[in-house]
């Protein structure tokens, strides 16, 4: 599918789905230069030039490249903000088409090109017909995957110089169709958060091992115990994940090491469970160590909280986009233990994040790898039929939230 044919069959405006191939056009040559997080110096001025020549003032400069277009409609006092994030994921492109990754190591599989296509795509609607009362704010963010980008930006006084009534934010979700939406009140997406801990053992011959403490049995040990914190400390109707991901060890294979590195996540919904997990790993780790004659240095760093969408801002979207696509294609978001920074937004400021559906993959053309599309996976491409679609609902968002009394 070339970036100039999109499906005129999807319910969008009209002038939407004439608007949307040059922005596809911008979106592809987004992802064939992808910048990791506080990085996106070439695609924030891109984005800057873009709302400028639509007529839009542009603030630069917000969580290092972070940016906020603002649309000024009809005379009232009611403003919204929209959010798309702008960097990439430190991985290497196995697509070979032509908008491919230009740089090893570094590519846009998490559709943040896509995301920014789809704020572009409405910017430009919006501020050809400010058929609204009231200020639209235009929040492309750098630095969402593991930079916290969102915090930045509103340390640098998002809130304050753009004094917004809610924030909503978009996510592409492949393997939901094109023309769905989806969303849900409450927590959506998970807390993420990173724990390392050292045990120094005492090392010695492989073969003389009663002269030394082993820290390997310690860690194995440890790694067990933390399984049984979620089956039987956490209650069982409330969600938590610990996920060892990293065991350290060892420089030869006859020699017992004199320590050993275990780091992983943990991931929940709520911050009393979070609490818990931590205060229950931390107990493990200790008491574990001490039992063998070790000593442990736990480490346990809390990034982004949970995402929870607040329930008016959500039915309120909800009914916006059940207007676009209609009730049968409205689904039910199934909350995921990802995780994501818009969730630092929503503690400051009422609104919903939510999913647009990028298909199953067949959008790709050919040269695309072999893998999924699936999000963060070297074969991932953004579906360009979504940018008229996801303008769309960005457009009727706004008109209604701002002409509402």
């Amino acid at each position: 599918m070339s970036a100039t044919t999109l499906d005129p069959s999807l319910p969008v405006l009209p002038e939407l789905l004439s608007l949307s191939p040059a922005i596809a056009t911008l979106r592809r040559d987004i992802h064939a230069h992808p910048e990791l997080c506080f990085e996106e110096l070439r695609t924030a001025e891109l984005v800057a030039r873009q709302l400028e020549g639509w007529g839009i003032e542009v603030h630069r400069g917000l969580g290092k490249t972070g940016l906020v277009g603002v649309i000024q409609g009809h005379p009232g006092k009611r403003a919204v903000g929209l959010r798309a994030d702008m960097d990439a994921l430190p991985m290497t492109e196995h697509n070979r088409f032509a908008h491919a990754s230009k740089l090893p190591g570094k590519m846009h599989a998490c559709g943040h090109d896509g995301h920014t296509a789809m704020l572009l795509a409405a910017a430009q609607y919006l501020a050809a017909h400010r058929d609204f009362a009231g200020t639209v704010y235009l929040v492309f963010q750098p630095a969402e995957e593991g930079g916290g980008g969102a915090g930045a930006m509103m340390a640098d006084g998002l809130f304050t110089r753009f004094p917004m009534d809610a924030i909503f934010g978009m996510h592409n979700w492949p393997g939901m169709a094109v023309g769905q939406f989806a969303i849900k009140p409450g927590p959506c997406f998970a807390s993420s958060n990173e724990f390392q801990i050292t045990i120094h053992g005492k090392g010695c011959h492989a073969a003389m091992p009663h002269l030394g403490v082993d820290p390997v049995p310690i860690a194995c040990q440890m790694v067990q115990g933390f399984q049984t914190i979620v089956s039987r400390n956490v209650r069982p109707i409330d969600t938590g994940v610990i996920s060892t991901t990293m065991i350290q060890a060892g420089e030869a294979t006859n020699v017992v090491p004199d320590f050993v590195t275990v780091q992983g996540t943990v991931r929940t919904f709520t911050k009393d469970v979070l609490d818990l997990i931590e205060e229950r790993m931390r107990t493990v780790a200790q008491h574990t160590c001490a039992a063998y004659g070790a000593k442990c240095e736990f480490v346990f760093q809390r990034n982004y909280p949970p995402t929870v969408n607040h329930a008016d801002e959500t039915d309120f979207v909800r009914q916006v986009m059940t207007e676009v696509v209609g009730p049968d294609n409205v689904l039910e978001f199934e909350p995921t233990m990802g995780a994501e920074d818009f969730s630092y937004y929503l503690q400051e400021k009422p609104g919903a994040y939510f999913l647009i559906g990028n298909g199953d993959g067949t959008h790709r053309e050919g040269g695309h790898g072999l893998g999924p599309c699936m999000l963060h996976n070297p074969s991932y491409d953004f579906n360009d039929q979504l940018i008229p679609l996801g303008a769309t609902l960005w457009v009727k968002l706004v008109q209604h939230w701002l002409n509402q009394a």
